[in-house]
């Protein structure tokens, strides 16, 4: 496999590449068109496909819809071919283009920037709106138009072709729907994740720990398209460094790999990241949007979307967040039996795909009776027959609060928890194991999940009795810790010197095996070793069987990251008036 089919996969992971589902007869035609744009302070040539379905043209218009690539793909890779045919097999005019910097597409890959890759895609709006023709002279004058140069025109695709939707809808307000699949909604926390402090948002405070194993693979991924694409356009030369991307992103991963984070030079690295991700720009973005995240994404996990999600509500865009099965972590695997597969383009047949095609119906044909389902939906594991969950508010559910007791157990009341401290040690190397991020780009197994005995400690509830108990949404972890180390590091100007920490929840069964919930880790900087803090875990949805015991975990390190430097040994006391608090968000059972 070449490594550029393989990144195509990458950020579409499990999505198998088994043929889209389009007759021998396709009822539509494509032609493959260049279209000059002007892209930040470049000017690029973008490559493209319009596929037109059978009897669209000037008297009879059809709406249209965008897709794009995921990281390291292009316009003819397995699930963005796919789905411009399920959709013009459907009647859509699809235009499906190579994204900055992949395949035959000018300019260096700028992060899927509004000011760059939004105004970018807005120029393909042009070319549907019959305003600007391709570099050829072909002009498009069959696509539905909402008033002079403003077409029906929605947006679809996965990952890095999902959040280059946002960005084109908070600068092109003739955007009419979004389907962003498997997005971040801040850089910031996807590549150096901070659970601790964080506001409702997906960032915290501080630079967290470095997801070093993500980001140098796709960074790798991008700095290898000139051997993948031999003859490329020179206006993808890249800038401080990089082949292939723009300046700012190359110094920004060159202060992540330093391991050092100095305090004005990491405000400027940071606000660069949240500036290209919606997390900054999501007060212009007025399309519908339906966020579609998976459950099984290290990369970028649930609580993006969820973060996305409430902005998007709270501000009044019509929004619905649906978390399904699959994302970027588990490598080449197929989807669940039912589940959407791009790569198959089985839209009619899916649960997501029948929502993604209610939601276009909606808003490009305006069919305003067309039901677009739930405000929420969820993927159930354990619910074969039906497993998707509906819910018309998002979060759902309750809180059970579980308390944090001396004697290493998870109790339901404070006059249960005995008093005690315990102390954990970390090592100069990594000590835990959650994941090799890279085994999941390549599709290889990956060992199971570990800590080392004396860097970590845990917190064992009862067994579930009287019925399972299902947590969906983000557990959260009150707790306060000592260590004089840390204490003393916290004044040091680089914020690399704060502790780290890593929380994690696993699913322990009756005979002693232990699963690692989607193998998700919420590593925290702590902001202040002398007060309480905070740590939002990573949203799950999962079920604990009856017998089965929940583990909290808190760690010293994971190889999957970067981060705590220097032996910070730490302490964690516990007393009936003074314990840390694990709160679930249960929706079904009982937690003793």
């Amino acid at each position: 496999m070449s490594l550029g089919l393989l990144a195509g996969s990458a950020l579409l992971a499990p999505l198998a590449a088994t043929g889209p589902a389009v007759a021998a007869a396709d009822p539509y035609t494509v032609t493959a068109l260049k279209v000059t744009v002007r892209a930040g302070d470049r000017t690029c040539a973008v490559d493209a496909d319009v596929y037109r379905p059978a009897g669209a043209d000037a008297a009879h218009p059809a709406p249209a819809v965008l897709t794009t690539n995921g990281f390291g793909g292009n316009k003819a890779d397995g699930s963005t071919d796919a789905l411009a045919k399920a959709l013009a097999t459907r009647g859509y005019v699809a235009l499906a283009y190579s994204g900055l910097g992949f395949g035959r597409t000018g300019c260096p890959i700028s992060l899927d920037d509004p000011r760059i890759d939004g105004r970018a895609a807005g120029a393909l709006v042009d070319l549907l709106a019959g305003t600007r023709t391709a570099d050829d002279g072909t002009r498009i004058d069959y696509v539905t138009e909402d008033g002079p140069g403003d077409p029906r025109v929605g947006m679809i695709g996965g990952s890095y072709g999902g959040a280059v939707q946002l960005a084109t809808a908070a600068v092109d307000h003739r955007i009419d729907a979004l389907v962003p699949l498997i997005t971040w909604n801040d850089l910031a926390y996807s590549l150096a994740p901070d659970n601790a402090g964080r506001t409702r948002g997906a960032g915290g405070p501080l630079p967290g720990a470095y997801k070093w194993q993500w980001t140098g693979g796709f960074f790798l991924i991008g700095e290898s398209q000139g051997l993948l694409h031999p003859h490329l356009d020179p206006s993808r030369a890249g800038g401080a460094g990089c082949l292939h991307f723009v300046a700012r992103a190359c110094d920004a991963k060159r202060l992540l790999d330093s391991g050092s984070y100095p305090a004005a030079r990491t405000r400027e690295v940071l606000a660069y990241l949240r500036g290209v991700s919606p997390v900054s720009y999501l007060s212009s973005v007025k399309a519908p949007t339906l966020l579609v995240q998976g459950e099984d994404d290290t990369l970028f996990n649930l609580n993006e979307a969820a973060a996305t999600y409430r902005t998007l509500a709270a501000q009044g865009t019509p929004a619905k967040m649906i978390w399904q099965s699959w994302g970027h972590s588990g490598g080449m695997k197929k989807p669940a039996p039912g589940e959407l597969s791009l790569s198959r383009g089985n839209l009619d047949t899916s649960y997501v795909g029948r929502r993604i095609l209610a939601w276009f119906d909606r808003y490009l044909h305006r069919r305003t009776a067309t039901a677009t389902g739930p405000a929420f939906a969820y993927y159930r594991d354990w619910a074969t027959a039906s497993p998707y969950a509906a819910s018309a508010v998002f979060p759902v559910g309750g809180s059970r609060r579980l308390y944090l007791s001396g004697d290493g157990t998870l109790v339901g009341t404070r006059r249960e928890v005995v008093r005690g401290n315990r102390e954990y040690r970390n090592r100069r190397t990594p000590t835990s194991h959650s994941e090799s991020s890279l085994t999941g780009l390549l599709g290889l197994p990956d060992a199971a999940p570990y800590d080392a005995g004396g860097t970590y400690l845990d917190w064992t509830s009862k067994p579930v009795a009287g019925g399972p108990v299902d947590v969906v949404g983000a557990p959260r972890v009150t707790l306060k810790v000592s260590s004089p180390q840390a204490e003393r590091a916290q004044r040091s100007p680089d914020a690399a010197d704060k502790l780290v920490l890593f929380v994690k929840l696993y699913d322990l069964a009756p005979d002693g095996g232990k699963t690692l919930v989607h193998r998700l880790v919420a590593p925290a900087r702590v902001p202040d070793v002398t007060r309480r803090f905070t740590v939002e875990l990573p949203a799950l949805v999962h079920r604990y069987a009856p017998g089965h015991r929940l583990r909290l975990v808190l760690a010293a390190s994971d190889d999957a990251y970067a981060g705590n430097r220097g032996v910070k040994p730490v302490t964690v006391g516990a007393s009936p008036s003074d314990a840390g608090v694990l709160e679930l968000p249960v929706v079904r059972g009982v937690l003793r």
